[in-house]
């Protein structure tokens, strides 16, 4: 209202601390690729504001400074941070990070008036002070932005920029050639998250004022979509909206050449960085192989520089914006693609998209027969039932690939499973299994229709998960000891150990949460506790006997342990409904088989996993097999998206790793994250293990069927890939399409870890041996 302009930056997807800072400092969005190496280091080297300074002195996160320190030409960047240990989301009270920028930018400008060296350079030209505040930040991950400890940091930090600006006009006499800017990388959702494209992410604040800004302009009406202009009563003070890293050029007060020599100077500054590129490229690539990018050939570039600078004298503006270089190839013969990528010095990146074209071919063609059997079994059914299973398996793919759009279409799937029993003999041959399969798949049904996880956090939930597990290990350990006789002496001990896990999994999440609300942080025994949890989950099932239902079950209650402590809210639930819909469609698949009368039908109970498969007990692939197949890949498509849209960035909610850490660690905490997301399918896995098992299916002919479903969805989403318009679209587009294409290698690997856990068989100690006296 006094000095200043101000207005609403509009950020870009992803809404993460680097790509954000890196518009705000270098004037454009990076490549995507930083993304590999987690946001902290230069995939590709770019020039910045703070190296095209004089001098510049920054305070704060050591995860941001360091990254705009590294490789600048000269020494003139000088940063403070505090340790990275400080970010720790459970600490009592995290407005430190911003009292500590606050006193330390203090007693650096004291400092100075005592350091003639110093203070020589603080009166340069071309100065930057940067003052990064994470405080906000991390009080929004760990308390919400509605809370109380949110809005008190606003306020540390409102006073602390006042007293700031008050230092830095007293340190330079008023002379007015301080130029202030306050703005945010990205914003945060209610739940507090980022990353994503919600308005609450991708809106943050843009204020300065000082020298070359204009000053406050009063206005009568201003027409904007959004309501804030009346929430903040700030109707009659002219607000101007930005694109964050572009040059706001209506914010400056100067003239009009000015500013188009700002913007041209901006535009040669993009040219060099891609005429930079461009050499690079050259450089690696064989003369005749190289195409160089026509619309900005190099007569091209001289004559939009000349008409720029003809347009200058004029007061016109032009802009030049080159387009996205995106060129693939694709190669049939190994060898000389191997060849001409090695000559050319590409990354090995390169030989991954180039050559697995040739070995998967290369497969198919070794496996005809398998598929000229599928072909031959489909073709000897009858017209009529022919077209119906190729309208069933259409109208299953669709619901597939609108399951990632729409989460309620999973919900659609589920009810036509639950189904299943009345279009088949099933209801009549086994109704009991038949209603098990109904109920849990109904059960199910709801979770696609919940909120995301992460939204609205309820610990009571997650304690209801543990104790229905509970309950459910009760049951179990009774109906064994009935059953078996040597289960109290050589199984018992192992249950009750899992199910002491279970309670220890609960009390760490109720006393960690309770902990954290008093801000007394996460407790050390806590943390040893969930740990030792976690490594063990992938131990005990190994112990229990290779029976295929205790198997199971044992590796449900290990798994649990490690969910609940990773769990915030109704997601607790979700593996254990989806177990008990996996043991009823274990049960169904053997009454199918039965009523198909393919072989005898063992019982659940005496079947046993095995490592190495009998091939002579294989069968040829039939229809109902294809219906396994599209199960299969089902359940694992509401393994990942049952409880929310994985595929989003805002969607993984930090606070679900507090049990096991609250220090900022992003590649740990992203690996905790990672590992709840396997679990489901994990569960998913082992169950059609021992579908495989009693059905005697092939894995081989399995996977091929599971790549003929995902190749029929990845044909969707290939049509669906754009390479246009903002990062969220461009990145959702090629995520799915890259999602269904691994599908096929997600499955081998996921394969093999249920293989582990089903069949191997750990003992803690031997048999006693004889000994010949």
């Amino acid at each position: 209202m006094h000095e200043g302009s101000w207005g609403i930056s509009h950020t870009r997807v992803p809404t993460e601390s680097r790509p954000g800072h890196v518009a705000l400092i270098a004037g454009f969005y990076e490549d995507v690729s930083a993304v590999a190496k987690g946001w902290k280091e230069n995939p590709v080297e770019f020039d910045s504001l703070l190296n095209e300074s004089k001098y510049t002195w920054g305070w704060g996160s050591p995860d941001i400074l360091s990254m705009f320190a590294k490789d600048v030409s000269g020494d003139h960047v000088f940063i403070h941070t505090y340790d990275a240990d400080d970010e720790d989301f459970g600490a009592h009270d995290v407005t430190k990070l911003d009292t500590w920028v606050f006193d330390n930018v203090k007693e650096f400008f004291r400092a100075a008036r005592n350091n003639q060296s110093l203070f020589s350079k603080l009166n340069e030209e071309k100065i930057v002070f940067f003052l990064h505040l994470l405080g906000i930040d991390t009080n929004g991950h760990a308390h919400r932005p509605s809370s109380r400890e949110y809005k008190d940091n606003i306020k540390i930090v409102d006073a602390g920029i006042k007293e700031i600006v008050s230092m830095f006009k007293h340190f330079y006499g008023n002379d007015g050639k301080t130029a202030f800017v306050f703005t945010a990388d990205h914003g945060m959702t209610d739940w507090g998250v980022h990353g994503a494209g919600h308005p609450s992410e991708t809106l943050t604040p843009f204020v300065t004022w000082g020298a070359g800004i204009k000053y406050p302009q009063n206005v009568s009406t201003q027409q904007f979509e959004d309501a804030f202009l009346k929430e903040w009563k700030l109707e009659n003070w002219k607000r101007q909206d930005i694109n964050q890293g572009i040059l706001p050029l209506d914010y400056l007060n100067n003239t009009d050449l000015f500013k188009a020599e700002s913007i041209f100077a901006n535009a040669i500054q993009i040219l060099e960085q891609f005429k930079v590129k461009m050499t690079q490229k050259k450089e690696v690539t064989l003369s005749f192989l190289f195409t160089p990018f026509k619309l900005l050939s190099e007569s091209k570039q001289h004559n939009i520089l000349r008409k720029a600078r003809s347009y200058i004298k004029q007061r016109k503006y032009d802009e030049a914006k080159p387009s996205r270089l995106l060129q693939y190839s694709f190669v049939a013969i190994g060898v000389l693609v191997a060849f001409f990528l090695l000559i050319q010095a590409y990354p090995w990146t390169y030989y991954i998209y180039c050559l697995l074209p040739v070995p998967i071919w290369y497969a198919v063609l070794r496996e005809f027969q398998v598929i000229q059997d599928l072909v031959a079994s489909l073709l000897s059914c009858p017209p009529s039932h022919f077209v119906g299973y190729l309208l069933v398996s259409t109208l299953g793919i669709e619901v597939l690939v609108l399951s990632f759009f729409y989460r309620y279409m999973l919900t659609a799937g589920l009810i036509a499973f639950a189904g299943w029993p009345f279009i088949t003999q099933l209801w009549t041959r086994a109704k009991r299994t038949s209603l098990n399969w109904i109920f849990f798949s109904l059960l199910l049904a709801v979770f696609p229709l919940m909120p995301v996880v992460g939204r609205k956090p309820d610990i009571s939930l997650v304690m209801t998960a543990g104790l229905l597990v509970l309950l459910l290990s009760l049951f179990v350990v009774a109906s064994l000891t009935k059953r078996k006789d040597s289960f109290v002496n050589e199984e018992l001990p192992l249950h009750l150990l899992q199910m002491l896990s279970m309670v220890l999994s609960m009390y760490v999440v109720y006393s960690t949460d309770n902990s954290l609300l008093k801000k007394q942080g996460l407790p050390l025994i806590n943390q040893i506790i969930s740990w030792i949890i976690l490594a063990s989950s992938f131990v005990l099932p190994l112990l229990s006997p290779p029976i295929l239902f205790e198997r199971l079950f044992s590796i449900l209650l290990s798994l649990m342990s490690t969910y609940i402590l990773l769990s915030r809210g109704y997601e607790a639930l979700f593996p254990l409904v989806l177990s008990c819909l996996m043991f009823a469609w274990i049960h169904m698949e053997q009454e199918t088989l039965q009523q198909s009368g393919v072989s005898c039908k063992q019982k659940v109970n005496s079947i046993q996993f095995i490592y190495n498969t009998d091939l002579t007990q294989l069968r040829q692939l039939c229809l109902d097999d294809i219906r396994r197949a599209f199960f299969l890949v089902f359940f694992l498509v509401t393994a990942f998206f049952g409880t929310g849209n994985i595929a989003s960035v805002n969607s993984f909610d930090v606070t679900s790793v507090y049990c096991f850490l609250t220090v900022f660690s992003p590649f740990i905490m992203g690996a905790l994250m990672m590992w709840k997301i396997l679990i489901p399918f994990v569960l998913v896995m082992c169950a059609f293990e021992a579908v495989q098992l009693t059905t005697q299916l092939s894995s081989k002919g399995l996977f091929l069927m599971v790549l003929v479903i995902s190749d029929i969805m990845a044909l969707h989403f290939f049509f669906l890939v754009r390479d246009y318009g903002s990062w969220l679209d461009i990145g959702t587009s090629i995520s799915h399409y890259v999602i269904v294409m691994s599908m096929t290698m997600v499955l081998v690997f996921l394969n093999g870890l249920a293989q582990l856990l089903t069949t191997k068989k750990l003992t803690l100690c031997g048999k006693p041996k004889s000994h010949l006296i």
